[in-house]
C-alpha cells in the first residue's frame, strides 16, 4: 500500500505553480492515461484559469486549499477547503478566485 501526503503535494504544486509564468502546475498521483482512474493534484494561482474544455468522463474534484469557481454554460459553483463539486458532463472551466489546489479524480 502507497500513502501519500495531498496537503504536502497541494504546497508543493503551489509552489511550481508560482515559479511557472503559466501560472499552473499538475501532479499526477494516481493511475494515467491508460488506466480508467486518474488522480492528479492541481495548482492555479489567483486569477488564473483552466480554459474551457472537455469533460473527458465522469469526474469530481476536491478543494484542497485556497477558493476556485467552475463554470459550465450558464452554471457557475464556487469551490472552498474541503468543497467536492461533481463535475458535470458538459464543455465547462476552471478559475482561481484566490491561489487555490485541488484533487481532480476521472473515471474512463
Amino acid at each position: 500500500m502507497d500513502k501519500l501526503s495531498l496537503t504536502a503535494l497541494a504546497r508543493q504544486q503551489l509552489k511550481l505553480a508560482a515559479a511557472s509564468s503559466s501560472g499552473r502546475s499538475s501532479q499526477t498521483v494516481f493511475g494515467g492515461h491508460t488506466k480508467h482512474l486518474r488522480q492528479t493534484v492541481v495548482a492555479l494561482l489567483a486569477g488564473h484559469e483552466l480554459g474551457e474544455h472537455d469533460s473527458p468522463g465522469e469526474a469530481t474534484l476536491q478543494v484542497l486549499s485556497g477558493q476556485l469557481q467552475l463554470v459550465a454554460g450558464n452554471d457557475v459553483w464556487k469551490g472552498s477547503a474541503g468543497d467536492m463539486i461533481i463535475i458535470p458532463p458538459a464543455r465547462h472551466s476552471v478559475s482561481a478566485i484566490e491561489d487555490v489546489a485541488f484533487l481532480l479524480t476521472v473515471a474512463k
